[in-house]
């Protein structure tokens, strides 16, 4: 599903860029469901897990419609997670981020979770879902290629995260584009200059024996999880005991990681 030379450029680069690949019935029909679920959330969308000035936001998106569950088991994305992380991986959380018009600030350059690499390799990564063309005006992200393999946050080496990095490219690319993201790779939204939203849906992923950032099993409705496959109850950790432990000691002593 993957060749070589395209895990080598994403072992290389910290991240991978996969044009065309949402087929065009899914990508439709991503942007129809997320247009409905932020008319019908209104000012709540997002709150499972956070607001942002500038964006609008959704989250637990695997409990809001089948398509939704399709997008997250293309093969491509679950071998090039797999090349990353490992065999043992579940997803951490399934958001939605749509760049405001007008918006005027970048975001900080970051890797998720805040995570550093461990003994055992990498824990975090990441994928971009295009719903519109990422463009230099309109909001695109920034990534430090390489970064990655650095074993440092950005405030560790930078005074101001929010300024621009001199080895920083923007990932630009048509909707139906998917970028798969080492997630320890520095990066970060910039400002949508244009007078349009910029949609983007994220499937963060994490190794096994890590949190995962939004605790799938408690926040999926009961009915969610009687229709999910065997595959997708899996990927989800929904019957693995030791993710309840993980997540439930995570919930004790600090709430769930944003």
């Amino acid at each position: 599903m993957l060749s070589t030379e395209q895990l080598a450029n994403l072992d290389r680069d910290g991240y991978l860029i996969l044009s065309d690949l949402i087929p065009e019935p899914m990508l439709e029909a991503l942007r129809e469901r997320v247009e409905e679920l932020f008319e019908a959330e209104g000012e709540n969308a997002g709150a499972e897990f956070k607001k942002e000035s500038g964006a609008r936001r959704l989250a637990n998106c695997v409990d809001k419609g089948k398509v939704f569950e399709q997008a997250i088991l293309i093969p491509e994305i679950l071998a090039a997670k797999a090349h990353i992380l490992g065999p043992a991986f579940k997803l951490s959380s399934l958001n939605v981020r749509s760049t405001n018009p007008m918006s005027e600030a970048d975001q900080p350059l970051h890797v998720d979770m805040n995570a550093i690499a461990d003994e055992r390799g990498y824990w975090v990564a990441n994928t971009i879902f295009m719903l519109d063309d990422f463009t230099p005006e309109n909001g695109a992200t920034r990534v430090v290629p390489g970064s990655h393999k650095w074993g440092q946050r950005p405030q560790e080496q930078m005074t101001d995260p929010f300024a621009a990095h001199p080895q920083q490219i923007l990932v630009t690319g048509k909707a139906g584009t998917i970028v798969i993201c080492n997630a320890h790779t520095w990066h970060g939204g910039t400002a949508n200059r244009t007078n349009r939203q910029r949609r983007a849906m994220h499937a963060f992923f994490c190794r096994a024996d890590k949190p995962q950032q939004q605790y799938q099993k408690k926040l999926l409705r009961a009915e969610t999880q009687a229709g999910l496959s065997a595959e997708l109850r899996k990927l989800l950790a929904l019957d693995d005991v030791s993710n309840d432990r993980i997540s439930a000691q995570v919930e004790v002593t600090s709430g769930f990681l944003k």
